[in-house]
């Protein structure tokens, strides 16, 4: 049953990413950037949404009153990475504007690609460091600026449940050049939708929030200690199973 629930999720997913990414294309040269972040967030919500009735996954959130409340207040949100269900979620819970911070080769995903090319984010030359590194805080300060805030997965790429990878500063060293504050994020998605699984099960996902994290007067690397520490820590405690 939950592999006929995962291919289902997976056929809705794929039908109706090509005509809401062909409309996203379309209407692009009419709409202001934050039009068409919040065009794309709405099949997002549509993605989300069908895995809660598909396939039988609900989200618990912790923290909200964690987040800065101003319109334009910045934040550096830093996310535990399990699998692609917080990419999708985390959109739909914030109440800003995300900008992602990812390598340009998503931008030629048929469709997907094409509709975040779109969309003002933050895509990187990942085999030039220094200047991937100099065009994050560029734009990431343009973004915060105006209200946007940055998200970005420390470990880098998706780890598996009960696993712990290694915390790269890219966050931390964006958040002390800006002076934002960072919000770490922990996140039990790998109970429900295990990393490279096709088979998804239901069941509940935390999203817990933590405290801002001052980064002013800081070194990246102790900040990145002092985020590492809250997220992994709160991991066992949402989810102790996984790291017996």
């Amino acid at each position: 049953m939950n592999l006929l629930r995962s291919l289902l999720h997976m056929l809705v997913m794929v039908v109706t990413v090509m005509p809401w990414a062909l409309a996203v294309l379309v209407a692009a040269p009419f709409l202001s950037s934050t039009q068409i972040y919040w065009m794309c967030v709405g099949w997002l919500r549509l993605a989300v949404r069908s895995g809660e009735l598909i396939l039988g996954i609900r989200n618990r959130i912790t923290g909200y009153e964690n987040l800065p409340v101003g319109s334009t207040d910045p934040a550096i949100l830093l996310v535990k990475h399990q699998s692609t269900w917080e990419t999708f979620c985390m959109p739909t819970l914030m109440p800003h504007p995300l900008a992602y911070v990812f390598k340009k080769e998503l931008l030629y995903v048929p469709f997907f690609g094409w509709a975040m090319a779109r969309m003002d984010m933050i895509h990187i030359d990942r085999s030039k460091r220094a200047e991937a590194f100099n065009k994050v805080v560029k734009q990431g300060q343009r973004l915060l600026d105006q209200g946007t805030w940055v998200i970005m997965f420390p470990e880098g790429t998706r780890i598996a449940r009960g696993q712990q990878g290694a915390y790269k500063s890219g966050g931390t060293r964006l958040a002390v050049a800006t002076g934002a504050p960072v919000i770490p994020v922990a996140v039990t998605s790998g109970r429900c939708w295990p990393r490279k699984a096709l088979i998804k099960r239901p069941g509940t996902v935390d999203f817990s929030i933590g405290q801002p994290i001052p980064s002013q007067g800081r070194e990246p690397d102790e900040l990145m200690r002092e985020v590492e520490a809250w997220i992994e820590a709160e991991m066992r405690r949402l989810d102790p199973e996984a790291y017996r």
